[in-house]
């Protein structure tokens, strides 16, 4: 929560990160299209076409999100995401302050997985990375673009992992030329007043 309340710095940005699995549905009947105040129809019955990975990266203050779907959730995938975000999406940043839970995958151990040592080493020093507690995940921005992005885009069946890939790229480009921030509010003041039964009490 402090680190939400710094000002901007384009040199260290703060960029929050999540990941949310898909399952890939398609049709077996055509849906009825929709028509003046009735929605698409669709039958109860469905293919599975598996599943896959879409992992969010947002920077709050900048109003920035990019979105990317992997057929795997692996530490490979999530690394290769990473380099990605230092390399061509913040080249110039000396250091990015990344918020994200702890997963296992989650650690700086992982781009040694997939780099050589010296890559790798080279990456870990640009991140800074701040970890949401456990049962902790609503600090993570990045769920805030993931619960809309659902909302808006997922909430019906997609049956390929490009067709996702589609909808996902045209939802990230109108939602960066809005330019939409996230106006976080609750600081850590707020936390040790309204969450005050998580903090350790102290006999005096």
């Amino acid at each position: 929560m402090d680190l939400y309340q710094q000002q901007y710095c384009r040199l260290y940005p703060v960029v929050c990160m999540d990941e949310k699995p898909y399952q890939l549905l398609g049709e077996t009947r055509t849906p009825i299209p929709m028509k003046a105040g009735r929605p698409e129809c669709q039958d109860g019955e469905y293919v599975r076409n598996g599943t896959c990975s879409i992992f969010v990266f947002t920077e709050p203050l900048a109003g920035w999100r990019h979105v990317t779907v992997c057929e795997r959730r692996t530490r490979v995938d999530w690394v290769n995401q990473f380099r990605e975000l230092l390399d061509v999406h913040y080249p110039k940043a000396k250091k990015i302050r990344l918020v994200m839970d702890n997963l296992n995958t989650h650690t700086t151990a992982s781009l040694y997985e997939a780099f050589t040592p010296d890559v790798a080493r080279s990456l870990a020093k640009r991140l800074e990375i701040h970890y949401t507690p456990k049962h902790g995940s609503w600090l993570n921005i990045a769920e805030i673009e993931l619960s809309v992005m659902s909302k808006q885009c997922l909430e019906r069946r997609i049956s390929s992992i490009d067709s996702l890939r589609l909808e996902l790229l045209e939802w990230e480009t109108a939602r960066n030329r809005s330019q939409k921030g996230v106006d976080w509010q609750f600081t850590t003041t707020d936390a040790t007043t309204k969450l005050k039964r998580l903090y350790p009490q102290f006999k005096s």
